[in-house]
């Protein structure tokens, strides 16, 4: 069932085909993990919490298990636990631009998390301000967090171990957005990422942005995956202004440009407005891909890497 969240109906009239954008958020938009910085001060703490991230790394617990641990941990008001935050977090210094430049020529901006989608929310709200922000669409859990802070639940998108299916939510916008275009008008799928939890849904994306030095680059130059590296969103824009002039020229034309996931593109081959294809057999993420983690446990950065490019949100 198509989530009502998307919204894939925004491009404008001169852009034949649609760009929709994915993103992930901890260490992609964020440079740290949100979740993180509350376990950490208000939970668990860091080392319980790293000890609860080996189990699933040596597969004894699902990653849906440890994050109820984790969040469950927490005993803070929601207000309260963003003073610290506040102070720690530093967001992609060409996010913010590059966000203007896909309202401003309608490319729908999604941000696909295995977090909560109310911390993520307040995390944007307060960088882009609260109208900014609210045109994007978060793509997350829900969560149940009561009011004095006893209580911090996790509200799980899908019946499944990782809680939410990132590959299936890609696949969700792209056939609402399937469902009015013409063959050749096919939507043209985005995602931007940094570590392995990524996978899943990079896998289903037509075009694919890794961050410079993180483990999803390593994982595409180990694997021969197809992907664009960059250092900040601003490096994104760039390659999406000539991604989009790059597709105009092609679109019904001879060819694809040599950046596109041939897989992804078996949507374009089969899809029509009467039939939208299933999820096949073999676009089931391996076990390696299954490795869900809180992106920092599988994408550290380089020490260069992390100091450039990076603001901190204004209080």
């Amino acid at each position: 069932m198509t989530n009502a969240n998307f919204n894939p109906t925004q491009a404008p009239a001169n852009h034949k085909r649609k760009i929709i954008i994915f993103s992930d958020f901890d260490g992609t938009i964020c440079m740290q993990d949100t979740g993180h910085i509350l376990v950490d001060n208000h939970g668990c703490g860091t080392e319980a919490r790293a000890k609860l991230e080996e189990e699933i790394k040596m597969g004894t617990r699902s990653f849906r298990e440890v994050s109820e641990d984790m969040w469950a941990s927490l005993h803070v008001p929601f207000d309260d636990g963003f003073i610290v935050m506040e102070k720690t977090i530093e967001m992609d210094s060409g996010f913010r631009e590059f966000h203007q430049y896909c309202v401003d020529n309608g490319f729908p901006f999604n941000v696909i998390s295995a977090g909560l989608k109310p911390v993520l929310r307040r995390v944007l709200d307060t960088y882009l301000g609260a109208e900014e922000a609210s045109r994007i669409d978060i793509v997350a859990n829900d969560a149940i967090i009561k009011p004095d802070g006893s209580e911090w639940k996790p509200i799980w998108r899908h019946d499944t171990d990782l809680g939410h299916d990132k590959a299936l939510s890609v696949n969700e916008a792209r056939a609402a957005a399937q469902a009015q275009c013409e063959p050749d008008e096919m939507p043209l799928i985005v995602f931007i990422g940094d570590g392995v939890s990524d996978l899943p849904a990079a896998r289903e994306a037509d075009v694919l942005f890794a961050r410079r030095g993180l483990r999803l680059e390593e994982y595409c130059i180990e694997h021969g995956i197809t992907y664009t590296p960059f250092d900040t969103f601003a490096d994104i824009k760039r390659e999406i202004e000539k991604l989009s002039a790059e597709d105009q020229a092609k679109t019904g034309g001879v060819g694809k440009p040599v950046r596109y996931n041939p897989r992804a593109n078996l949507w374009r081959r089969i899809s029509s407005k009467e039939a939208v294809p299933t999820l096949m057999a073999a676009a089931t993420p391996s076990k390696e891909e299954k490795m869900f983690l809180w992106p920092e446990t599988f994408s550290e950065a380089k020490p260069s890497t992390i100091e450039e490019g990076v603001e901190p949100v204004a209080v």
